[in-house]
């Protein structure tokens, strides 16, 4: 049996069609199910859902065999025992640095301001400001980072961006990009020795899929 493990949404929708092209088609809709462990066409192949930062952690430690995440994702967990094979290309987005309209952002970096930066990507916002000479003060939250500039928790943000309506919505700017942000493949070590042939032809699949994808 070979263990999937995906998270619900943008990943999963996107994972569906190079699944497909795998010959392995997901028989129960995750929005609609209750289930955790959903069964596919192939009696060798099984998906799980689990917390999109638990993805790494499941694969590492053989409760799942592969899984899909994204790599800022990889670079919070670390990647210690995990195999990247592919960069899927897909679930697109990028890291950035964002604030209120009304704050001037560059001239508090000119000046050397030291900076509160709100953020859940904690070990990709401590090696930026590293690199750019920038004291900052990391405050750790796990959602609705946008209300912690608006509330003066922090002068700033770094997040991930796609369309950048959210922050819009929210009166906040994108001043910096940090990174672009795609998802990637990730392989448990002793899982594809133990498996070999069936996680090999699962991977190939995929890097057929994805051919286009892949920047």
């Amino acid at each position: 049996m070979i263990t999937l493990a995906l998270s619900k949404g943008r990943i999963f929708d996107e994972t569906m069609p190079l699944l497909e092209a795998a010959g392995v088609r997901v028989l129960e809709d995750p929005e609609k199910s209750r289930k955790l462990i959903l069964p596919t066409n192939r009696d060798n192949v099984r998906v799980v859902l689990v917390r999109a930062t638990d993805v790494p952690t499941y694969v590492q430690y053989g409760g799942a065999d592969l899984g899909v995440t994204g790599l800022d994702t990889l670079i919070e967990h670390g990647s210690q025992g995990l195999y990247q094979p592919l960069d899927l290309g897909i679930a697109r987005c990028r890291v950035s640095v964002a604030v209120r309209s009304d704050f001037d952002y560059a001239n508090a970096v000119r000046q050397g301001s030291r900076l509160r930066v709100a953020t859940k990507y904690v070990s990709i916002a401590r090696e930026f400001f590293a690199a750019k000479g920038v004291h900052v003060d990391l405050i750790k939250l796990y959602g609705s980072m946008e209300l912690a500039p608006l509330t003066g928790l922090a002068d700033a943000i770094v997040d991930l961006v796609s369309t950048g309506g959210t922050l819009k919505a929210n009166q906040l700017v994108e001043v910096e990009r940090i990174m672009d942000i795609s998802s990637r493949l990730v392989v448990n070590q002793a899982a594809l020795k133990l498996k070999q042939a069936p996680m090999r032809e699962l991977i190939d699949a995929f890097a057929r899929a994805t051919e286009g994808n892949r920047a």
